[in-house]
């Protein structure tokens, strides 16, 4: 045996040693197999989507629509994407990172409408783990821009909907599990999450929480205020596409109410866009106060301007995102 020291080891280690994962052989062509994957899913769910809706009813119901509600409709779907598009702004205030805003606002439109059409998954979650991954954000930075515009969504529902559903809940009809004094509970706890989550962002000592093995930490309540004005604001935004659409037919109370009750229905039945529980929601607790044809109507409606529409939208935006965004180094760890 010899004495002399083993010769040092390559700089960039033995084969297989110390290398990432992108190094390897393979990793392009497990990326582009995983890039065909993703985009076949989401050719797959459009056509999905498409083939649920019933466009020859959409057509005749939109024949004779009043083009007063439809403009009105129009600029009030506007203003709810141009808000919901700042709540990743929030996220970004929050880990500080160097994406311009308006990437961001871009980003986020183009994940809201795919959410609201082919469902969180999809839409929330994926498109912004591709757009952002590939715009050089790390994933725990990721991760903690998506827990930041979710919350503002769902803290401002629920303080909404917790307001709603406690001072005067829609009336239910007889077949229904709940009745309006559950309702009201139900409200009431909702309204004490929100302030829950108000109270600890503004008096809790333990700031920092472990999701899926990344930190996050409790945003400032001037930015939990923020982002429950942000997501109840949005809320409100809806209720008034849907009132404009209904021809002001049923008050604007009753119809965020109901609107609020279809939202989370449409959660528990985990269908894409809430196809189907939406209308029947609105069918159940406001058809005795318009007829279910004009009722109808309104919704399908509904569904064109804040939901189709806008996809066609996002769908040509992130094209273009694509084609511009460029794999780059991540700027955090």
């Amino acid at each position: 045996m010899s004495d002399s020291l083993p010769s040092p080891a390559p700089p960039g280690g033995p084969p297989g040693v110390g290398r990432k994962l992108t190094d390897r052989a393979w990793w392009p062509w497990l990326r582009r197999a995983g890039t065909t994957v993703f985009f076949a899913l989401v050719a797959w769910l459009l056509v999905t989507q498409a083939r649920t809706i019933e466009w020859g009813r959409v057509l005749s119901s939109l024949q004779d629509y009043p083009l007063s509600a439809s403009w009105g409709a129009v600029a009030l779907a506007g203003a709810s994407y141009a808000l919901y598009s700042c709540f990743d702004l929030l996220g970004r205030h929050y880990t500080g990172h160097p994406l311009r805003a308006l990437t961001v606002m871009q980003l986020t439109f183009v994940s809201y409408a795919f959410n609201l059409n082919l469902g969180s998954v999809v839409g929330g979650v994926a498109f912004r783990y591709r757009l952002y991954s590939r715009l050089g954000l790390a994933l725990g930075t990721i991760t903690r821009v998506m827990s930041i515009s979710m919350l503002a969504n769902w803290m401002g529902y629920l303080l909404l909907a917790g307001l709603v559903f406690s001072l005067q809940p829609p009336a239910l009809p007889p077949g229904w599990k709940i009745d309006a004094f559950q309702l009201r509970l139900i409200g009431s706890a909702l309204l004490a999450l929100a302030l829950a989550y108000l109270g600890a962002c503004a008096f809790s000592s333990q700031r920092s929480f472990s999701l899926r093995g990344h930190d996050i930490e409790l945003p400032s309540i001037r930015l939990a205020g923020l982002q429950i004005a942000m997501g109840a604001a949005n809320w409100l935004l809806m209720s008034g596409i849907v009132f404009v659409l209904l021809q002001q037919h049923i008050d604007f109370f009753s119809v965020a109410s109901v609107l609020l009750l279809a939202a989370i229905a449409g959660v528990i039945t985990h269908i894409p866009g809430n196809l189907g529980v939406l209308e029947a929601v609105f069918v159940a607790l406001l058809s005795h106060r318009m007829p279910q044809h004009e009722l109808l109507a309104g919704l399908v409606a509904y569904r064109v301007v804040y939901f189709l529409v806008p996809l066609l939208v996002a769908a040509a935006v992130y094209l273009v995102m694509e084609t511009r965004a460029k794999p780059s180094a991540k700027t955090d760890g």
